[in-house]
C-alpha cells in the first residue's frame, strides 16, 4: 500500500513538473532602436503579443520546451528563431530585426564619389552583394553578372570564349571596371580583370548605368562597374569556397586575415581554376568550352591612423593559359597551320591604395596601377600586346552650408603595344582632368547636383563632360531622380574587339578613328510598398536615353574576310525603359524580378539599323525560399532574351540570321544546418540551351580553318564550290550565348568569424 501511494505520489509530481509554465520576455530592436507594435509570435500555438513602447515583450504560461519563435513588424524582415524553454522561472531572449529596405538604404560610393545612402544619392545606383551571387555559384564575376537585369555578359569568340560586359545593350568597350573605385580594369583588360577575383573577397558590387565620364572621364559611356572589395578590419579570419561541375570544372577561393603588428590588418585571397576536359557535344570537332589554368592571388591592407584617417592598399596578381580550338590540338601545334588553335597566356599585375592626407581638410589620394601582357595565338595569327595604366587622383571634400562640394584633379597614363600592323609603333597618352561637383540641398526633400570635368588627351585635345541631377523625395516612400550627362570614350581597337584579334578577318580603318561622345539622360522612380502583415516591396523603374557622336561601327557584312571600322555617317541611339521588383514575403520566400525593354540603333545616311548582338527585351529573376526547419534555402534563378542580329558571312550562309528566344535557367539547394558551414548543389542550365540548336553549325568551316580550300572571284568575293557550297570562310563570330549543355554542381562553404 505504501508503494502504491509512493508510486501515486511520484505520478502527480511528474504530470505537475510536465505541465510547468514559464515567462520569456525580452527587447525587439532594429537599425539600433526600441521597436514598438512588432508581433511577436511562438509558432504553432496561441501565444501572441505585441511589442511596447520601448520594444519590450513578454509572454506568460509557456510551457517547457522548444519552440520558434516569429517576429514581424512592417518595414522589417520577418525574424524566425529557435528558442529552448527551460527550468528557469523566467527567460530572456532578445532580438535584433532587420532593415527590410536594406538593398536601398545600401551605402553606395559609386554615383557621387561619396559614401551616401542609396536612396540620398542623387544618382541611381544598383548594389549587388555576395549573398546575390551566391544564388547562382559562378568561377568568376564575368559570368556572376548574367542574372543583373539590364547586365548582359556577351561572348565574342566561339573558340576561346572571349567576352565582354553589355550595359542596356550597348557593347563592352563602353562599360568602365573598377575595383575600389579605382580604374584598374579596362580595354583588353576587361574580361581577364574580372576573372580571378576571388569572390570571397568581394563585399558588394555596385553599378550605374548611362555615362559618368563626368567623375570617371574615359570609357564610362554605357555605365560603370565597381568591385567593392571587403574591408580587413571586418572580414572573416578565416573562408573557403570550393565548387566542381559534372563538366569537372573546378573553382577555389580562400580568404585569410591576419594582424601585421598593432596598426595594420591584412586580407589576403586567392583564386584558384582549372578546367581541363576535351568535350565536343555539338559534334563539330572543336572544343565546346576553353579550357582553363589560372591563379590569381589578392592582398589587401588596412593601416589604423589617428583620428581614424583612411589608408588601404592592395595588389593582385593574375597568370592563366587557356585554350580552345580543334580537339586533337597540343601546345606543340602552336602558332602553327598544322592543328588549329586558339592558346592565350595573360599575364597581369594590380596596385591600388588610398591615402587620406593628414590634413583638417578631407583631402583623399587614390593611386592605381596595373601591366598585362598578353600572348596569343589565334591559328597562325600571333597577337602580342603590353599594356600599361598609371592612374593618380586627389579629391577634396568640403560640406559648406548647403552645399556639399568634391573636387578633384586626376591624370592617367596609357601604354599600348602589340606587334599587329595596325600599331606600327607603341602609344603612350596622356590624359590629365580636372573636375568639380556641388551637390545642393534645396529642401528636406530636393537637392540637385551639378557637375563638370576638363580632360586634355594628349592625341585628341580638350574634352568636357558635365553633367546634371535632381533628386525629389516625395515622401519615405516615394522618391523620383533625374539625369543629365555627357560623356566621351578615346577607341584602341585592338584592345577591345576580339573578331580583329582572331585571324579569319583582316582589319580595315577607313579614316583616323574620332573619339566617341554620348548625351544621356534617364529618369529614375523608386517606391516602396509595407504591408501589415511584413510583406516589402521595393519597385524601381528607370527610363534612359543616350544618342552618340562619332560612333565607331564594325561592318562584317561588306567583305567576310575583312571587319571595316570608321566612325558612324549620322549617330547611334540607346533608349529604353527598366524595372527591378524586390519582393520579401513574412514566409521566407524572396523575390527579384528584372526586365529591361530596349531599343539601340545607328542611324546613318537616313537609314535606322539594329547593331549586331542587341536584344529588344531581356529579364532576370531570382527566386528564394528558405525553410528554416530543415535548415534549407532553394534558390532558382535565370534570364531570358529576345532574338539579336547576328553576323552572316554569305547570302548562302545556312545560319539563322537571328538569335532565337533563349533562357538559361538555374536551380541550388543549400544547407545551412551546420556550425560555420553550407552545403550546396543544383543544376545549371536546366533547359539544356546551347546556341547550335536550330542550326547546321556554330563556326563555319572548322573542317578548313585555315581556308586553304576556299575560292574566291577576281574581286576577292568567295566563290561557292561543291567542297565549299555557301561560300564560307573560317569564321568564330557567330556566337550569342555559352555552348555548355545542362549540368551539375556541388560545392562547400566555410567561413570561421
Amino acid at each position: 500500500m505504501k508503494n502504491s501511494i509512493l508510486i501515486l505520489i511520484l505520478f502527480c509530481l511528474q504530470i505537475s513538473f510536465a505541465q510547468e509554465t514559464k515567462i520569456i520576455s525580452g527587447f525587439v530592436t532594429g537599425e539600433g532602436k526600441k521597436i514598438q507594435a512588432a508581433n511577436v509570435h511562438l509558432i504553432g500555438s496561441n501565444h501572441k503579443t505585441v511589442t511596447d513602447s520601448l520594444g519590450y515583450y513578454s509572454l506568460e504560461n509557456i510551457a517547457v520546451g522548444n519552440y520558434t519563435i516569429q517576429i514581424s513588424h512592417t518595414g522589417f524582415q520577418t525574424l524566425k528563431k529557435k528558442i529552448e524553454v527551460t527550468k528557469d522561472s523566467i527567460q530572456t531572449f532578445d532580438f535584433e530585426m532587420t532593415d527590410n529596405q536594406n538593398q536601398l538604404n545600401e551605402v553606395v560610393v559609386s554615383g557621387t564619389l561619396k559614401a551616401v545612402k542609396r536612396l540620398e544619392s542623387a544618382v541611381p545606383v544598383e548594389v549587388y552583394s555576395p549573398v546575390f551571387f551566391k544564388k547562382n555559384p559562378t568561377a568568376s564575376i564575368y559570368e556572376a553578372l548574367q542574372n543583373i537585369n539590364g547586365v548582359r555578359p556577351q561572348l565574342n569568340c566561339g573558340v576561346c570564349n572571349t567576352g565582354d560586359i553589355h550595359i542596356n545593350g550597348l557593347e563592352g568597350p563602353y562599360t568602365l571596371v573598377l575595383i575600389d573605385g579605382m580604374p584598374i580594369v579596362s580595354s583588353l583588360s576587361t574580361v581577364y580583370g574580372l576573372s580571378g577575383i576571388p569572390n570571397s573577397l568581394v563585399e558588394r558590387i555596385e553599378i550605374v548605368k548611362g555615362p559618368a565620364s563626368s567623375l570617371y572621364g574615359s570609357e564610362a559611356v554605357g555605365g560603370l562597374i565597381n568591385i567593392i572589395t571587403k574591408n580587413p578590419t571586418n572580414a572573416p579570419v578565416f573562408s573557403a569556397d570550393y565548387f566542381t561541375t559534372t563538366y569537372f570544372e573546378s573553382n577555389l577561393d580562400l580568404g585569410m586575415k591576419f594582424k601585421a603588428g598593432k596598426k595594420a590588418i591584412s586580407l589576403l585571397g586567392v583564386n584558384y581554376f582549372n578546367y581541363d576536359q576535351v568535350i565536343d557535344k555539338d559534334k563539330d570537332n572543336f572544343t565546346d568550352v576553353t579550357l582553363s589554368e589560372r591563379i590569381s592571388v589578392f592582398n589587401k591592407w588596412s593601416f589604423q591612423r589617428e583620428n581614424n584617417r583612411l589608408f588601404t592598399i592592395a595588389a593582385r596578381g593574375m597568370y592563366e593559359d587557356r585554350w580552345g580550338g580543334d580537339v586533337r590540338w597540343e601546345k606543340k601545334y602552336r602558332g602553327g597551320d598544322e592543328i588549329y588553335g586558339e592558346s592565350i597566356y595573360t599575364k597581369r599585375g594590380e596596385l591600388i591604395g588610398s591615402y587620406q592626407l593628414p590634413f583638417e581638410e578631407k583631402l583623399m589620394l587614390s593611386f592605381s596601377g596595373n601591366v598585362h601582357y598578353q600572348d596569343s595565338r589565334y591559328g597562325t595569327t600571333s597577337y602580342i600586346a603590353n599594356q600599361k595604366i598609371g592612374f593618380l587622383q586627389l579629391t577634396w571634400d568640403k560640406k559648406i552650408g548647403r552645399n556639399d562640394f568634391l573636387a578633384g584633379i586626376a591624370n592617367r597614363y596609357s601604354y599600348y603595344d602589340d606587334n599587329t600592323t595596325a600599331t606600327k609603333e607603341a602609344e603612350s597618352t596622356w590624359l590629365p582632368g580636372i573636375f568639380v561637383q556641388d551637390e545642393i540641398t534645396l529642401s528636406p526633400k530636393s537637392q540637385v547636383l551639378l557637375g563638370m570635368r576638363y580632360d586634355y588627351n594628349s592625341i585628341h585635345g580638350s574634352i568636357y563632360t558635365p553633367r546634371v541631377a535632381y533628386r525629389w523625395k516625395k515622401n519615405e516612400n516615394t522618391i523620383f531622380r533625374l539625369n543629365a550627362g555627357t560623356g566621351f570614350r578615346v577607341v584602341n581597337l585592338f584592345t577591345e574587339d576580339h573578331a580583329a584579334l582572331t585571324g579569319s578577318r583582316d582589319v580595315i580603318i577607313k579614316s583616323n578613328l574620332k573619339p566617341e561622345q554620348s548625351l544621356n539622360a534617364n529618369l529614375n522612380y523608386i517606391q516602396k510598398i509595407n504591408f501589415t502583415n511584413g510583406t516589402f516591396v521595393g519597385i524601381e523603374t528607370t527610363a534612359f536615353y543616350t544618342r552618340f557622336s562619332n560612333k565607331i561601327i564594325s561592318d562584317y557584312a561588306t567583305d567576310p574576310n575583312k571587319i571595316i571600322y570608321d566612325n558612324i555617317n549620322g549617330y547611334a541611339i540607346s533608349q529604353g525603359i527598366s524595372t527591378n521588383v524586390d519582393v520579401n514575403f513574412p514566409s521566407g520566400l524572396k523575390m527579384i524580378l528584372g526586365a529591361t525593354f530596349l531599343d539601340n540603333k545607328n542611324v546613318e545616311n537616313g537609314i535606322s539599323k539594329r547593331p549586331y548582338l542587341t536584344e529588344d527585351f531581356t529579364a532576370t529573376w531570382s527566386i528564394s525560399y528558405k525553410i528554416e526547419s530543415l535548415n534549407l534555402l532553394l534558390d532558382y534563378t535565370g534570364n531570358v532574351y529576345s532574338p539579336m542580329e547576328l553576323p552572316l558571312l554569305s547570302e548562302l550562309d545556312p545560319r539563322s540570321p537571328k538569335s532565337p528566344w533563349f533562357s538559361i535557367q538555374n536551380i541550388q539547394f543549400t544547407y545551412f544546418g551546420w556550425k560555420n558551414c553550407e552545403f550546396y548543389g543544383g543544376i545549371k542550365n536546366l533547359l539544356n540551351f546551347t546556341p547550335k540548336q536550330n542550326n547546321p553549325f556554330l563556326i563555319s568551316r572548322t573542317n578548313d580553318p585555315f581556308d586553304k580550300n576556299v575560292q574566291y572571284d577576281s574581286a576577292g568575293k568567295v566563290l561557292a564550290t561543291p567542297e565549299n557550297p555557301y561560300g564560307l570562310t573560317f569564321d568564330t563570330t557567330y556566337v550569342y550565348g555559352q555552348n555548355q549543355t545542362i549540368r551539375g554542381f556541388f560545392g562547400l562553404r566555410y567561413t570561421l568569424k
